[in-house]
């Protein structure tokens, strides 16, 4: 018989072990079955069994069996107080089931596939089907399971903590896909009560709602296997990418201003990326949250795409037909930091779990959202698994690993006084560099040919390089110092920019120090920055023009490419996530104009080597000129195995007549394109053919005459003989 002490303890939601009082126990050679039930007013077992009685003035009901009386597992009837029937086994009568190794490997930090173990999935357990919770929670005195199928009362289902592993575990027969679910947890010192939803879960509730969802098995049936086995062998450090970064509750919404479901996006959504040339696209964090103005940069469900679109299985069709149209996913994942919402990950079984207790390490003051304490193994495995899933169980081609700058500096956007040095006096955080490199090196063992891009803005050394060289092992990094160079030199009047001409050419001194992507991202064309065309000096005309020369450098410059949804087709007005973009502008033939551009220059950028093979080597580029500050003209070339590109970019409204430059080799030079070009709104100044001279220039043994366009770009090509051409 169990001690009063034991009895109040299951009564008061207090008892770290319910099996130890409730369920099948022995007792002097009988079997005991213990229930609490505080809803029931009579039990019964079931099939018509025997009685169970009720302890006196209790929500007990105890029944004493002969040996070999019960079956392996019981069912038992039971009529609550609204005069509803139930029949239920009873949760507290099956033994333990994550297994010690397991546990042992989630507390090493090296579990990639934990997931599949916490949290809540369905489960069969000697032929009897039901859903096994498991969640880690080292601080609690006590954790419940609660739920639309027990009115959400911590008494009902108190789970039972494993050893000394911190994590709680309830199998709970007959409970099905579907379900609603949190978990409600002690604290041990305080005695608060929590309710949060599960680090785990794999689905929740439509925002502003917050419960956890239990889902079904994945049996999906993937489409994708040709894509899957070229990404595999894939040489990505050669092939062309360009990257259309969008949000999918703003790219496109329906007739009320309602979201599109992930299907839906899909197919309207491939047709446009694959008929403008982008390679991949790259989605803002569709990881659950319940913020619509983060953008999903504040997430609450590392597991589970936003139910703003739809199901898991329909995120996975998402992807799949990306796939088989043979473009690439890439997702904008957070490791960095998470938000303070009570429900969710902040103090989570009322202590510092997730998160560092003191502030100085554990607190982003400048967001309002909590730092991962990368040191603690649980954490630590909790973010690698995170990577894993997405990258397993929905296919995604890489992960862009945001605001890694944060991670890496202790004194990050701190005040002098604020941060707390490393065990060297340093301000590097060794957890999280630790923390970095192996999510790396583990992805790229696990999923061969996915890409890790870092958001990293600051000059850390060897980003994108191995990590058994020191490096941190990232695949690429975006190029922010670039960005903002390049932003800051077009948004200038032309005759000022002669005297920063330097922002033009700085870029190339590091250029190929790093595996860089050039981004033209969100983070441009918000928080009062305006759209990109608007950042643009002068007229309209200059505007679209300055807009369409800025694209030709980044297509033609080294580095892969990334440009924001909107931005294609020159968005007059600053991004909004809380509505479509503003398609109705491609009625105007400047905006037009502009789309087209952006097209033809992906399908040269895919169609030709030289712009794409060597992106991140000093192979595929050779400056022709860079000094030419008092026209603010640059002209280079890019190469490669069998491809030479000739590039000129006049960055002044003036016509440039008679421009002489050097170029390497004998032959007939013709524009393959100008942004100037008629098609694209421009004025049309160009050239036909040039053939060149046997007059030294530049370094060059040849040159060539030809007329620049104002605030335009050409790019050359050669052949050994004339042919009749037109450039533009």
């Amino acid at each position: 018989m169990p001690s009063c002490d034991d009895l109040c303890k299951i009564i008061e939601a207090k008892h770290h072990d319910p099996f130890s009082v409730l369920g099948r126990q022995s007792e002097n050679n009988l079997t005991k079955i213990r229930l609490h039930l505080p809803y029931a007013d009579s039990v019964r077992f079931a099939d018509k069994g025997p009685e169970i009685p009720r302890l006196a003035e209790t929500d007990f009901f105890e029944y004493t069996a002969q040996p070999g009386e019960l079956p392996e597992h019981y069912r038992f009837s039971w009529i609550d107080k609204e005069g509803r029937h139930h029949i239920d086994y009873d949760p507290y009568d099956f033994p333990e089931q994550l297994p010690e190794f397991d546990r042992h490997l989630f507390g090493e930090g090296k579990h990639w596939h934990i997931y599949q173990k916490l949290g809540a999935h369905r489960y069969n357990v000697d032929g009897i089907d039901g859903v096994l919770f498991t969640v880690w929670a080292p601080n609690a005195e006590r954790v419940s399971v609660v739920g639309d199928f027990n009115r959400w009362d911590g008494r009902c289902h108190l789970m039972r903590v494993l050893g000394n592993s911190g994590i709680w575990e309830l199998f709970i027969p007959g409970l099905d896909a579907g379900c609603l679910y949190k978990f409600e947890i002690l604290n041990r010192q305080s005695q608060e009560i929590l309710i949060k939803t599960d680090p785990y879960a794999q689905q929740y509730e439509h925002r502003p709602k917050t419960a956890s969802i239990v889902v079904k098995e994945d049996a999906y049936q993937w489409q994708d296997a040709k894509w899957m086995t070229y990404r595999k062998n894939r040489d990505w450090l050669h092939e062309p990418m360009s990257i259309y970064e969008v949000h999918l509750g703003s790219w496109q919404r329906d007739d009320a201003g309602n979201f599109l479901n992930y299907r839906e996006l899909a197919k309207q959504l491939i047709q446009y990326v694959k008929d403008m040339g982008f390679t991949h696209i790259e989605l803002l964090p569709i990881t659950e949250h319940p913020f619509d103005a983060s953008w999903g940069y504040q997430s609450t469900g590392y597991f589970a795409p936003t139910s703003r679109h739809g199901s898991p299985d329909d995120f996975r069709y998402f992807i799949d037909l990306f796939h088989q149209n043979n473009i690439g996913v890439i997702l904008d994942w957070v490791p960095a930091h998470f938000p303070k919402d009570f429900f969710a990950l902040a103090r989570f079984d009322g202590s510092a779990l997730y998160e560092h207790e003191d502030p100085r390490k554990g607190e982003h003051r400048d967001w309002g959202t909590l730092i991962f304490n990368f040191g603690r193994n649980e954490v630590k495995n909790f973010l690698l698994a995170s990577a894993i899933f997405w990258l397993e169980e929905f296919h995604l081609d890489g992960l862009r690993v945001d605001a890694v700058a944060s991670m890496l500096y202790l004194d990050y956007s701190r005040n002098e006084n604020d941060w707390i040095p490393n065990m060297y006096g340093g301000n590097e955080n060794l957890e999280a560099i630790a923390f970095l490199r192996e999510l790396n090196t583990v992805t790229h063992e696990q999923h061969p040919g996915t890409v890790m891009m870092a958001e990293e803005s600051t000059a850390w050394p060897q980003v994108t390089r191995p990590t058994w060289t020191g490096g941190l092992g990232f695949s690429m990094k975006w190029n922010m110092g670039w960005m903002h160079d390049i932003l800051d030199y077009i948004s200038r009047d032309p005759i000022h920019r002669r005297y920063h001409h330097d922002q033009l050419t700085f870029g190339l001194l590091y250029a190929f120090t790093e595996n860089f992507v050039l981004p033209f991202s969100h983070d441009e064309v918000v928080h009062g920055k305006g759209s990109l065309l608007n950042r643009m000096p002068g007229d309209e005309w200059r505007k679209f023009a300055n807009l369409r020369l800025l694209y030709t450098l980044m297509f033609t410059y080294p580095g892969k490419k990334l440009l924001f949804m909107g931005c294609e087709f020159g968005q007059g007005t600053e991004w909004n996530f809380n509505q479509a973009l503003d398609w109705y502008v491609l009625q105007h033939p400047r905006h037009q104009g502009l789309h087209t551009l952006v097209k033809d220059l992906n399908h040269l950028y895919k169609n030709h080597p030289a712009l794409h093979q060597y992106d991140f080597n000093h192979s595929g580029f050779d400056w022709i000129d860079c000094h030419d500050v008092e026209q603010s003209i640059i002209s280079y070339r890019r190469k490669g195995t069998n491809d030479d590109l000739i590039i000129i970019l006049n960055f002044t409204p003036i016509v440039r007549e008679n421009y002489h430059i050097g170029v390497p080799f004998e032959g007939v030079y013709f524009e393959i394109f100008n942004s100037d070009s008629a098609y694209y709104e421009g004025s049309n100044v160009g050239n036909r053919e040039i053939l060149s001279e046997p007059e030294p220039w530049m370094g060059h043994q040849q040159s060539i005459h030809l007329t620049l366009p104002p605030l335009g770009g050409i790019i050359l090509t050669r052949q050994t003989k004339t042919i009749n051409s037109s450039a533009h």
